[in-house]
């Protein structure tokens, strides 16, 4: 489960894209961050996925990604093009609970479409290629309570200038391209009858299941495929019809004059009334914010994540795509990717922050003190990063070479 949101100019400040998700796991799981370099790959290579080996192709770019230690896959992520993807489940009536078929899963789809797409269209003709050509299924988390949490997915895929909501069932999906104002998805289908591309059997499979027929007006995909899932126990707030909504409405309320930021997303994603950001038998376990700049800008984007949980309690880093980063170990678990180990995962910075967060959960004196520091971290980051992009040139690449493990680094001496 998890909410991914977007905001395009007019709504934005700058005439940038904000792309935006909290990623809602199983409480026990740990999400590192990783760079990922650009690959040239020799003809006839095998790729091997979480649980499936597909075909290689020749070159893949360069990401950033936030993962769950045993997948190969990401939750979310960027690639030096500017593309951003991220995945949240969605139940539907073809969707068995419990197909424990081992496919491609979400968090592969993520990766795939970044690895291979310079730009958000060509990623979602990547994924639902890929989608076409081999399903979707497999178990979707380590958790022995969450052992039959299969599902379909849903995506958000940003790009400079424009983003694409991807929705599926089965092998087949509908999207929605989104040129202008605000988008966001959680865990039920939001695509209605605005399609802008869909799978060739798409009307065919949904009136063979008797799902619609023609004399029942306009085709309406989230009409048509939308199951409820019942594996959870929720609250009104938590149930996704009304985290849809409520996304929504802060998303509207916060670009209403045009000046929806980096700031704005934070905002959002931080927002516990709503349940946007997540506390139950589900948690929010890692965020990401980016700000993808027009274009017609010399000026890179920036990326920015947590690697731990509870967005109120947690550090947003930046990250810069330049020559050669360096992101360090701190965020990294050192457990393979695709790895199926359950020995303990936890990275450093996770391990350290543990600590921390608990801390600043309990409002002690202690904990108040740590959270207000690490607030001035991040508000000195922003700032930081602001001044240097305003007047960025190539020749200053170096200086941000280390930005991302300078600021985990940074962080886990404030937890000692």
């Amino acid at each position: 489960m998890s909410d991914v949101f977007v905001a395009l100019p007019p709504a934005t400040a700058g005439g940038n894209v904000i792309f935006g998700k909290n990623s809602d796991r199983p409480p026990t799981e740990v999400q590192e961050v990783v760079y990922v370099p650009a690959q040239d790959n020799a003809a006839g290579m095998k790729l091997k996925c979480t649980f499936l080996d597909v075909e290689q192709v020749g070159h893949t770019h360069s990401l950033i990604l936030s993962k769950p230690t045993w997948s190969w896959g990401a939750e979310m992520g960027a690639n030096e093009h500017g593309v951003c993807i991220g995945n949240t489940s969605v139940w539907t009536k073809l969707c068995s609970q419990g197909d424990q078929g081992k496919k491609l899963i979400g968090a592969d789809f993520v990766r795939l479409g970044l690895e291979r797409g310079d730009s958000a269209k060509g990623a979602l003709d990547i994924i639902t290629s890929l989608l076409e050509k081999y399903g979707q299924s497999g178990p979707c988390c380590q958790e022995e309570a969450f052992s039959q949490w299969t599902y379909h997915n849903s995506f958000i895929i940003a790009d400079r200038q424009e983003a694409w909501v991807l929705e599926t069932a089965g092998q087949q999906w509908a999207a929605e391209q989104v040129t202008n104002g605000v988008r966001n998805i959680s865990n039920a289908l939001s695509i209605s009858t605005k399609i802008d591309a869909m799978s060739q059997g798409l009307l065919e499979t949904a009136q063979e299941q008797g799902f619609w027929k023609p004399e029942d007006g306009e085709f309406d995909f989230a009409k048509a495929f939308s199951a409820e899932y019942s594996g959870m126990t929720l609250t009104d707030a938590q149930k996704p019809e009304n985290r849809l909504q409520s996304g929504k409405g802060l998303m509207e309320s916060l670009s209403r004059d045009g000046s929806f930021c980096l700031e704005s997303m934070f905002s959002v994603l931080r927002d516990v009334n709503s349940s946007i950001s997540f506390h139950g038998d589900i948690v929010t376990t890692a965020s990401q914010v980016s700000v993808l700049t027009p274009r017609s800008s010399s000026v890179p984007c920036s990326h920015w994540l947590t690697a731990t949980p509870d967005p109120n309690l947690s550090v947003f880093k930046p990250f810069v795509f330049c020559p050669n980063p360096v992101i360090g170990k701190g965020t990294l678990s050192g457990i393979e990717a695709g790895s199926q180990e359950t020995s303990d995962q936890r990275h450093l910075l996770y391990r350290m922050h543990e600590k921390g967060r608990k801390l600043m959960a309990e409002g002690s004196p202690q904990g108040q003190k740590l959270r207000e520091t690490m607030q001035h971290l991040e508000n000195e980051c922003i700032e930081d990063v602001q001044e240097f992009l305003k007047n960025f040139n190539e020749a200053k690449y170096p200086e941000i070479v280390d930005l991302f493990k300078d600021v985990v680094d940074t962080e886990i001496k404030f937890y000692k």
